[in-house]
């Protein structure tokens, strides 16, 4: 095998793809032949690097020159400049990796990475995701292969619940014991599952892990299979996910080839396959007992609990449930033991965990904590802080299930209890920043909306009951809610909560209840003052243009799609309310900041 001189990584993730990095890819693998390094520079496709706000990423070693918005036509630059040359091209790079003309910074260093620890991100954008060479170059089945031929099942078992690792997908039960459950269960047959059916808005956690490393996946289901007595798993993951799916089949045919799936893995007597499902795309089919609905075939459904899973699953067999990340936690424990993982974290949440960080932040992206970091150092050493220099108001965790921390507590520690303890809580990793711009009310209504469009029916607190909520705060972004309604409101949100058949019925009023925890001023103002504070309710609006700062160029007048500004040109412009549908456009229009919303 022929050893490269340098190292030319692109991140395949969704958004780089997106944005036309496998065309990135190809540039290079032609420029290259064409300058005669084709045979010294290797060309991998990565998974996500975490910095999405920038991408598409190209990072050349071994300088670590780290290339973001990279467009195919910069390519040439970089091959002819940086590899055949020796001189890195400056304009390109990540303006937070220059310290000087000689020197640029390791990832290590900059803000973004260096209060990250990468556990369940270790590979990604580390390795090609399709090659199970580079992920055994890695240590890749190496915990495996310890399981297998030097560890007893109840010792894997008793690992994992050492190292203190809680699940991924929520709730934060403990995994170790979900695994003692489920191989204390009797059974002629048992299976272990994994649950990729991110459904949360913004959640993309384990869609890059996936991505960036199945081969992780694979190891520790077939761990998990052998520590609870299963000989068979499924991977259920949702159908909107192609580049998961593609080489999460790749990686399973490669474990396939290499004897590391199938009968007699590692030349023991444990035989293990893995296959996948597919799921349309249903938010309810993120619970569990709905998956294995799913999986056999039925209407994604919850059933009633107990029995639970581990004693009656997939196909009324005991079966092991945990999602994406929490296995990709598993191998790093088996390898590094698990007082090193009970090292990282708090005292009662170990480890990392992975977020998915969206809305108004500077730099949008996957990330990885140490549990116990706070929110601040999430949002602005991380994060990069909000765009345009706005405030941070609040912050969504946990999605349609979760709640809002708003700004006077954003010193809080991320771990399971301390959210809980303020009304959020973790949820799969979904992690929404807002800013001063942002109407809470509506956020609350945003994610009612999903929540009501994804119900399965099943039970009438959820079909009905959210229905009714959503009404509700319709009522009152439109003008037209009493204090009263604010009242039935909460009151409605409680008995949700305590009637609903599953647990995403149970916590689909979390973002409402949040919200009027603490934001009640600002569901207060629309009802008694029918005014939304940060002028986004759109029935509350009005667009004013203020004669003092109004030139009389016309030109709010020309772009005006329904002809409700008028006035004589080189005088104050006025806006008929009767006839503005409040679309915003003269504001974005105006040179001179004379239209303000009211």
């Amino acid at each position: 095998m022929e050893l490269a001189r340098g190292h030319v990584l692109v991140c395949g993730g969704t958004g780089c793809t997106s944005s036309g990095s496998a065309k990135i890819i190809d540039e290079f693998e032609r420029c290259l032949k064409d300058n005669g390094l084709d045979n010294e520079i290797k060309v991998v496709q990565t998974g996500c690097f975490g910095l999405c706000a920038l991408g598409p990423i190209v990072i050349v070693y071994p300088e670590g020159a780290f290339y973001s918005m990279v467009k195919p036509e910069d390519v040439s630059e970089i091959v002819e400049e940086h590899l055949l040359k020796g001189r890195i091209v400056k304009r390109l790079l990540y303006q937070e990796t220059v310290v000087d003309d000689d020197t640029i910074k390791s990832l290590n260093e900059v803000d973004f990475y260096k209060k990250q620890q990468r556990v369940a991100l270790k590979n990604c954008g580390v390795i090609n995701p399709e090659s199970i060479d580079e992920y055994i170059a890695f240590g890749g089945y190496t915990a495996l292969g310890k399981v297998l031929t030097q560890m007893k099942p109840q010792e894997v078992i008793d690992e994992i619940k050492a190292s203190g690792l809680r699940g991924r997908g929520g709730a934060g039960f403990p995994t170790g014991l979900k695994w003692q459950f489920t191989a204390n269960a009797v059974g002629d047959k048992k299976y272990v599952a994994c649950n990729a059916d991110e459904g949360d808005p913004g959640a993309f956690m384990d869609r890059s892990i996936l991505e960036g490393d199945p081969h992780a996946l694979i190891e520790a289901m077939a761990i998990a299979a052998y520590a609870v007595g299963a000989d068979q798993g499924y991977v259920y993951i949702r159908a909107e996910y192609p580049i998961a799916v593609s080489r999460l089949n790749i990686a399973i045919e490669q474990a396939k080839e290499y004897g590391l799936l199938g009968e007699n893995i590692f030349d023991t007597d444990f035989s293990f396959d893995l296959g996948i499902r597919l799921g349309a795309g249903a938010f309810v089919c993120g619970e569990e007992t709905a998956l294995m609905t799913s999986i056999e075939g039925h209407r994604g459904e919850p059933r009633p609990r107990p029995p639970f899973p581990a004693v009656k699953g997939l196909f009324g067999k005991p079966t092991l449930l945990n999602n994406v990340e929490t296995y990709a936690n598993i191998t790093a424990i088996i390898n590094n033991g698990a007082e090193w993982f009970s090292k990282i974290g708090t005292e009662k949440s170990k480890g990392t965990k992975v977020f998915a960080v969206g809305g108004k932040i500077n730099n949008t992206g996957l990330v990885e904590i140490p549990m116990g970091t706070t929110l601040r150092e999430v949002v602005y050493d991380i994060g990069g802080g909000i765009p345009g220099g706005k405030k941070f108001k609040a912050a969504q965790t946990g999605g349609p299930s979760g709640g809002c921390i708003p700004a006077d507590l954003i010193d809080t520690p991320i771990d399971y209890d301390s959210l809980i303890s303020i009304g959020s809580m973790m949820g799969s990793g979904g992690l929404i920043v807002m800013d001063e711009d942002t109407c809470m009310v509506d956020i609350a209504k945003f994610f009612l909306e999903f929540t009501v469009d994804e119900s399965c029916g099943k039970c009438a607190p959820c079909r009905i009951g959210t229905k009714r909520l959503l009404e509700i705060l319709n009522k009152i972004t439109s003008g037209n809610g009493t204090l009263e309604d604010i009242d039935k409101l909460e009151e409605l949100c409680y008995s949700i909560k305590d009637a609903a058949f599953c647990g995403l019925g149970q916590t689909a009023p979390n973002p409402i209840l949040s919200t009027l925890k603490y934001f009640r001023d600002e569901y207060v103002a629309h009802v008694v003052d029918k005014k939304c504070p940060a002028g986004v309710c759109k029935a509350l609006l009005s667009y004013v243009i203020e004669p003092e700062k109004c030139k009389g160029c016309s030109l709010c007048a020309k772009k005006c799609p329904v002809g409700a500004i008028e006035g004589v040109v080189k005088s104050p412009f006025t806006i008929d309310p009767a006839k503005c549908i409040k679309c915003g456009v003269c504001q974005e229009t105006c040179k001179f900041g004379a239209i303000s919303k009211k």
